[in-house]
């Protein structure tokens, strides 16, 4: 016999399967100590997670492949945080007025500025606030129905956050919630509840940050988390995510906003890191006259897959939706933008638009597209969507190198500018030149994949 006919094979996966191994009694160990309809409410979550199909719309199973994640030695974390949580207040100058920082062990540092304070905004554990909470913890639209995934973080979850900006308040700076992670073998589920009264205004910058011990070759995590809007009347909102994860890090995000009357929220969305990243955002525009804005890039290298959805529902009437889905990958990568316009009946006088739209940049890179429409009220402004795969334009490598810039450099500016539209929406400064500068070393990094490539 041969030494590889020895060799033990894995198990082949289902590409649906998630490999990490999870039990019911997770449930009760996560669950322990906490309130009675909490508990019930993780079970109900857990049953549905078991009885779902790893994709519910059937316009995309083809397009979900989760054996990249090899999860099988990771354990599931059932602490809270940690009860050594550090608060204290940020300086005057600081570019921010409220700091929540999660790192890998569960240590927690919250910071407000006085102006925060003043205004009375919260920001903190979600644990804390489990009372206060308890109607948004339980909703049927906190968080997607018919996603398998977002149903097993909605059982799971032992770490959270909360930030409640009162009505008719406005922050003149971004709130900070960064997560820093990269243990190996650990599977994290996280919630975050973010509420804008009436009449408030703020903005949040999201990070991913990779922690001080990540190493990118180590064994695999899991880190899933959702992110769970409510906008009252004439709130206002604007979120940008930066997700920079090491290589071992394979990531769930599901994003769930309810949008109120006249409210208003901007998503700007940047993947860069991870092996794996599955995300889904379900934008509900509600109330009359409420609108959504939605920009989100991948930029992807090596063997990385981004599996991104989009659901936007419009209810209220003259509601108005522009989202947009970019990806650019280098060497062997792949992503697949897909994306679901729904005017329901009750939806007169809605605009929305779906743009979707992938370079490739090397001949082994993939990008899929996939927008849709469902129309049920036909009496709109605008229902429409549009997309697009291919290499970079060769009309615009023309037009710059005949202005003297070299090909290299050329391409360089037209793939860092085909992403821009989310760095531009970044509120925070310091990240806003972080995430220019990681895109551009990741651009030199993939180079020689690109040089001899792009234009095939």
């Amino acid at each position: 016999m041969t030494a590889s006919a020895s060799r033990p094979r894995p198990a082949r996966r289902a590409l649906d399967e998630l490999s990490l191994p999870v039990e019911a009694s997770l449930v009760d160990r996560v669950s322990a100590g906490e309130p009675d309809w909490l508990t019930a409410d993780r079970r109900a979550a857990f049953e549905a997670f078991e009885r779902l199909p790893g994709e519910s719309n059937l316009l995309y199973t083809p397009y979900i492949d989760l054996r990249l994640a090899q999860l099988d030695g990771a354990k599931v974390v059932s602490e809270a945080f940690r009860s050594d949580r550090r608060v204290g207040a940020l300086p005057a100058d600081a570019d921010a007025d409220a700091l929540i920082e999660i790192d890998d062990t569960g240590a927690v540092v919250v910071a407000l500025s006085k102006a925060a304070a003043d205004a009375l905004l919260v920001v903190g554990p979600l644990r804390e606030a489990l009372d206060a909470v308890g109607d948004a913890l339980t909703s049927a639209d906190s968080i997607a129905g018919d996603d398998k995934f977002a149903q097993l973080t909605r059982a799971l979850w032992s770490d959270g956050v909360l930030v409640d900006v009162p009505a008719g308040t406005t922050l003149a700076k971004p709130i900070v919630v960064r997560w820093s992670l990269g243990a190996p073998h650990q599977a994290r589920f996280s919630r975050t509840i973010i509420r804008l009264g009436d009449g408030a205004s703020a903005s949040l910058v999201e990070e991913f940050v990779p922690s001080p011990d990540a190493d990118p070759d180590a064994g695999q995590s899991l880190f899933a988390g959702t992110m769970e809007v409510v906008l009252g009347a004439n709130a206002s909102l604007g979120v940008a995510s930066l997700q920079e994860l090491p290589a071992n890090i394979v990531g769930f995000q599901h994003r769930n906003a309810q949008i109120g009357e006249a409210a208003s929220l901007r998503w700007a969305l940047a993947q860069l890191g991870g092996r794996l990243i599955r995300t889904r955002v379900d934008n509900r525009l509600v109330g009359d006259r409420s609108s959504v804005q939605q920009v989100e890039i991948v930029f992807g290298s090596d063997q990385q897959l981004f599996d991104l959805t989009s659901y936007t529902t419009h209810i209220g009437k003259n509601t108005t939706g522009d989202l947009l889905s970019k990806a650019a990958l280098l060497e062997g990568s792949r992503t697949f933008l897909k994306g679901l316009i729904t005017i329901e009946r009750s939806a007169n006088g809605t605009d929305s638009f779906l743009g979707e739209f992938g370079m490739n940049l090397s001949k082994q890179a993939r990008s899929v597209a996939i927008p849709s429409l469902e129309i049920e009220q036909p009496d709109c402004r605008r229902a429409a969507h549009s997309s697009s795969v291919g290499p970079i334009d060769e009309t615009q490598l023309f037009y710059l190198e005949s202005r003297g810039i070299p090909p290299d450099e050329a391409r360089k500016f037209i793939v860092l500018g085909f992403l821009e539209p989310v760095v531009a929406r970044v509120p925070l400064a310091s990240a806003q030149d972080r995430l220019r500068q990681l895109l551009e070393a990741k651009w030199i990094a993939g180079t020689d994949g690109v040089t001899g490539e792009a234009a095939a």
